[in-house]
């Protein structure tokens, strides 16, 4: 029996609480942070100890590791990893070289997660940013054209799963044009339904093949004033499910973020009620997690289909050329590609 949400821990080791929760509430994921990541034998008990704690194999175990801001492995822990932006920039100079980079880099890094345990990463982003947006994604970007982005983002996805990590797209249907931050406020876009299907969601459409995403908490006013897209049916049933076409596993992004309103109850129905077939928790406290797994519904139906189709993307494993990975990766850092900051 697997629910419908994805939890968080506090720390770096599973505290009895922790354990006698995961294995009551068998969520499908586990997230990780940097605050869970210290050392990698640590990194891999911690996983050991959730996989024995919910039972079975059907676990996700997902990070945020894009690469520049957005990567919660650092070194020594993980490698340096450019941001989206450098991929971006060599395609400027050879397109055909950059998707060969961003495939390449993608599939070293699957090596390295799965090498701890972990076999989803929250990734590649496919927004795209315009003058004026807040700087949220910014050189998380791979452009600021949609057919760049696309490829860029699909050489990405297809190298984490040569190497048996499940990607996932992310923020669907857009979250480039919002304002404001979502972990901090709720981002309206008002521009018309037409232009945001020519533009914001042109990336998803060209990846609605890909076998998970992820939801924004941005409010698309042309669409559906009401609600941000991650609580809206109508965004989901009639952009995400049907003008995108993606079929795939869709999760929420944190129940967390300030955009949301509500109870953690209310937060998480209005997710899944929406179509969402995962909740995303992810600050890892014990109370606030109780509330998301009480209104998790088990797993069933088309959200199951898809989550075991996205696990079924688990048991691959490519040969590659891991000494000219490690040469396209340099490359990629080597145009101003390495950032520091997190989100």
């Amino acid at each position: 029996m697997t629910n419908a949400f994805i939890a968080g821990v506090a720390g770096e080791a599973l505290s009895p609480a922790e354990a006698s929760f995961f294995r009551a509430a068998s969520p499908a994921g586990l997230i990780l942070f940097a605050r869970n990541c210290v050392a990698h034998d640590q990194i891999r008990r911690l996983i050991g100890d959730v996989r024995e704690a919910v039972g079975g194999d059907e676990l996700l175990v997902l990070i945020d590791q894009e690469g520049g801001r957005v990567q919660r492995l650092r070194p020594p822990l993980g490698r340096a990893l450019p941001a989206a932006e450098a991929y971006a920039t060599l395609y400027g100079e050879d397109p055909e070289l950059a998707q060969e980079a961003a495939f390449h880099a993608a599939r070293l890094l699957a090596d390295d997660l799965t090498q701890l345990g972990i076999n989803t990463d929250c990734a590649p982003v496919l927004d795209l940013p315009v003058p004026g947006a807040h700087g949220i994604i910014g050189d998380r970007a791979y452009g600021c054209e949609a057919g760049q982005v696309a490829a860029l983002a699909r050489s990405v996805a297809e190298g984490f799963m040569a190497g048996g990590v499940l990607p996932v797209i992310k923020h669907i249907p857009g979250h480039g044009r919002a304002t404001a931050d979502s972990h901090l406020e709720l981002p309206v876009v008002t521009e018309p339904h037409a232009l945001l299907s020519a533009t914001d969601f042109a990336p998803f459409k060209a990846l609605r093949d890909m076998p998970a995403a992820m939801t924004a908490h941005v409010v698309f006013a042309a669409i559906d004033a009401t609600a941000p897209a991650s609580t809206s049916a109508r965004v989901t049933g009639e952009v995400i499910r049907g003008e995108i076409g993606f079929d795939g596993l869709l999760m929420s992004d944190d129940l967390s973020m300030k955009a949301l309103s509500g109870s953690f109850a209310e937060r998480t129905s209005a997710v899944l009620a929406a179509g969402s077939d995962l909740a995303l928790h992810c600050n890892g406290v014990l109370a606030e997690m109780e509330a998301v797994a009480g209104a998790a519904p088990v797993l069933s139906g088309k959200a199951l289909r898809r989550f075991h189709a996205a696990l079924a993307v688990l048991g691959r494993r490519e040969p590659y050329d891991s000494a000219k990975a490690e040469m396209q990766l340099a490359l990629a850092l080597g145009t101003g590609g390495r950032h520091t900051e997190s989100v």
